[in-house]
């Protein structure tokens, strides 16, 4: 007898959001169709294509006058689209966690690191204080940072951006998420620390058998660290691939995105500037 296929963690269908502006209406988002397994899932574009904007809907912090449409929008039980404020509030930060770009500005500066990271613990599963400053401690180290007891006890203005990002993701996973959203988690870091970060998501998404929303502009990044790949333009996906496979996308955007690319084993007088076309807007 065969197993049957397990659910979605997300669903997301025929997602619109739009923004009315003085002169006209402008589609951020048109048509956005995938789902998401436990797995890592890429998206990638210009900046402007409507990566961020789909991730913020799914946690429904789309600014207020976006307008948000879908024909289905959900994570795993909850119909996203009807859900109440207070709904979404037993879901962010708690079954989805939102890692952002820049942990400089989302940690608290006159807060420790320590007394933030234990914040993001749901009420009803602290333990006492003692406790709950052992599973802080533990959850440091799970993100590989030397010397918790010490770090406990900075203030961000005292940490390393890598540090930082680190103590970002310890609070994203303190509440153990079934989902992740990672916008742009690496942009600020040097080479050496985004890899040691990127490690480090890798690890704990395996093994805690996460789902990971990874948003991204560099398509090497993503064609090494994701599973699948979906491309964004114009706030439309123009394509989905096998990561693996990012390489041999088919689409012209996709192709002109990796041609513009530099390389350091191949020398060319002058990088690919991509032209588009307008009919990439309704294909």
């Amino acid at each position: 007898m065969v197993a049957a296929a397990e659910a979605p963690l997300l669903t997301v269908e025929d997602l619109s959001i739009r923004f009315l502006t003085p002169h006209r209406i402008v589609e951020a988002v048109r048509g956005v169709s995938f789902t998401l397994g436990r797995e890592k899932v890429g998206i990638v574009g210009e900046s402007g294509s409507g990566k961020s904007m789909t991730g913020r809907a799914i946690l429904k912090l789309t600014p207020a006058n976006a307008m948000v449409e879908a024909r289905a929008l959900r994570f795993q039980e909850l119909d996203i689209m009807a859900a109440t404020e207070r709904d979404m509030l037993r879901v962010r930060g708690r079954r989805i966690s939102l890692i952002l770009q820049d942990p400089k500005f989302s940690l608290d500066p006159i807060m420790r690191v320590g007394d933030q990271i234990a914040e993001a613990i749901p009420p009803d599963k602290r333990e006492g204080k003692a406790r709950t400053r052992e599973c802080v401690l533990e959850m440091l180290a799970a993100v590989r940072i030397h010397n918790p007891r010490r770090v406990y006890d900075l203030y961000p203005h005292e940490i390393s951006g890598g540090m930082g990002q680190r103590v970002m993701i310890a609070m994203m996973l303190m509440p153990e998420p079934a989902m992740l959203i990672a916008d742009k988690p690496t942009s600020a870091l040097d080479v050496t620390v985004r890899m040691q970060v990127l490690a480090i998501i890798d690890d704990l998404v395996t093994r805690r058998g996460l789902g990971l929303v990874f948003i991204s502009h560099d398509l090497n990044l993503v064609a090494t660290f994701c599973d699948r790949v979906l491309i964004m333009y114009a706030g439309r996906i123009v394509e989905s691939c096998k990561a693996s496979e990012l390489r041999h996308a088919r689409h012209a955007y996709t192709q002109g995105l990796l041609a513009s690319l530099p390389r350091i084993a191949e020398r060319r007088p002058r990088l690919a500037v991509l032209n588009r076309d307008p009919a990439w807007l309704t294909e």
